[in-house]
Formats: C-alpha cells, structure tokens, sequence
C-alpha cells in the first residue's frame, strides 16, 4: 500500500503535457502547395479568387504548422485576437487568398502563441527561407513525373536541406504538396516519423502555371 501511494504521489507530482496549448510545440512543417495542381483538384469548383486568370501563383505557403514530435496542436485556444478582414487580405499574396490566410490563422497559427501579425510575419519569413526551384514555373504543358523528381529539385536548390527534412505529398494522381520541416528558429532540421510520408507515383501530373 505505502509502494502504491508513493507511485501515485509520483506520478501527480511529474508534469503532464498538455496538447493543444498554444506557444506549447517542438517545430514546424512548412507546407507549399502548387497553386495550378490545387485548382485543378478544388480550387476551380470552389471558384477560389486563388485560381482566377489575373492570378500566377506558383508554389503558395498551404500553412505553416505547429508539431509536437509526435502528432501536432490544432485550434488552440489564445488571448490573441483573431486577424482584420484588412490583414488577411494583405495576406493573399503569401496564402492564395484572404480566406486561406483566416483558415490558416485559425487553425494553426493560433497554436504558435503569437499575435496574428507576428504569426504572419513569420509565416513569410519562413516561406522566404526556401529556395523554390524555378524550373517548375517554365513548364509550359502538363507533365507526369515520379513524385520524387520533385523532392530532388528542393533538395539540389537547398543544399542544407537533408532529404529526411522534406516530403512531397500526392492527392487524385497529382503532387499535392512540398512539406519542410523547420525548428522554431526556422533553420532546417528532419521531420519527426509521423511527418515522413513521402508520395511514391511514378507518374503524378503536375500543371503549368495559370
């Protein structure tokens, strides 16, 4: 009995930690997303402002999202207060649209324990931090290619880049996504296990800008 009550004295003596705290995380997953391959999965059906003619997004920062080493912190409460529709809407240029830029506030970026200025701010940052290969941006057709050619041409236009830091996602025969994992000083480390799913096809489509 006195073993017992020692373990358990033990045991609510040891901090828990708690999930969904915001500012309470280990590094971040930098998702970009090609803006051509996203409109033609949803984006056009949608009838997002992302995928008008005026628009020439290329690759677009699908989010910048807290992780723990395993799993990750979603829709965490905050005393921060949501962004203006005047401060999402500077945003467009980085997420594709004002409303990407709220989801991505809402969702996540509440989770980073920043004020929503600071958390786009860093957002940028971030995305600025990546060497996006212009080689996709001069196709001119539709193209089939192994989902890793993609990774290989991040990986040649960021030397510090190791390839367990990066993986590239497919969704509907598509590339879907580029996903770099960053520490919190957004310098480039490996993702945690959980984060490592590379895409396998040997033929996803990719679409030329818009």
């Amino acid at each position: 009995m006195l073993c017992r009550l020692l373990l358990l004295s033990l045991f609510a003596a040891s901090p828990v930690r708690a999930d969904d705290v915001a500012g309470e995380f280990d590094y971040y997953v930098m998702a970009l997303s090609w803006s051509a391959n996203w409109c033609e999965m949803e984006g056009d059906e949608r009838g997002s402002p992302q995928c008008a003619p005026s628009e020439d997004f290329g690759w677009v920062l699908h989010g910048l999202w807290p992780q723990y080493e395993r799993g990750w912190p979603s829709d965490c409460r905050t005393s921060e207060r949501n962004p203006s529709r005047a401060e999402t809407s500077e945003m467009a240029w980085l997420f594709g649209s004002s409303g990407s830029a709220w989801h991505q506030w809402n969702k996540h970026g509440t989770c980073t324990g920043l004020s929503a200025p600071d958390f786009y701010l860093l957002a940028g940052e971030a995305y600025d931090r990546v060497s996006r290969p212009e080689v996709f941006r001069r196709l001119e057709r539709s193209v089939r290619l192994p989902a890793e050619v993609v990774e290989e041409a991040f990986l040649r236009d960021n030397p510090e880049l190791s390839p367990d830091g990066v993986t590239v996602t497919c969704r509907s025969g598509y590339i879907q996504e580029v996903r770099i994992c960053l520490t919190r000083d957004l310098e480039f480390r490996d993702c945690a296990a959980d984060t490592r799913a590379d895409c396998t096809l040997d033929d996803a489509l990719f679409e030329p800008m818009r």
